[in-house]
């Protein structure tokens, strides 16, 4: 499993694949009442290639990502806004759950975090979402509030999730 940040340089090649990734990943960390048609709305409007294009420009953010075999099975994003880092996203392939591609992504990005002299890294985790929970209490994240999301028509009940660095 390879990590690596991309760069607007790499815009041409990685954002389709990321695209493409969260495509595939997105709808499979949503509660199952929320509609097909909200979910890919949110893709549309969040997740595209254009969108990736974008996040691979803003020096506010970090696009990493996890490839195996010369494919990226899963990314990561973090936005860093003073004193912390929001973890924005986090997704891998179905297929490489359990391949450690999500824990590497995780230790670059508050790896990434703590360079920046970040407090801490937070994120937030629909309270539905028991497994993404599990992972996160695994590498060092607490419960510290709740938010909502918004995905198209439904509102979300997320916790709100911190890590001190």
């Amino acid at each position: 499993m390879r990590v690596t940040a991309g760069a607007a340089v790499d815009a041409p090649v990685l954002a389709p694949e990321l695209a493409r990734v969260a495509a595939a990943t997105f709808p499979l960390a949503c509660p199952p009442s929320v509609a097909a048609a909200d979910i890919a709305a949110f893709v549309r409007a969040h997740l595209s290639e254009h969108c990736f294009r974008r996040y691979l420009a803003d020096p506010h953010r970090l696009v990493l990502t996890a490839s195996a075999g010369g494919d990226v099975v899963g990314y990561a994003m973090l936005v860093h806004a003073d004193p912390d880092v929001e973890l924005s996203k986090i997704y891998v392939l179905p297929t490489h759950h359990r391949s450690g591609a999500a824990g590497a992504l995780i230790q670059a990005g508050v790896g990434w975090a703590a360079q920046r002299g970040a407090r801490g890294v937070w994120l937030g985790v629909n309270q539905n979402n028991l497994r993404a929970q599990r992972f996160y209490r695994k590498h060092g994240f607490e419960v510290t509030g709740t938010r909502t999301f918004q995905l198209g028509t439904s509102t979300q009940d997320d916790f709100v999730m911190r890590r001190d660095l």
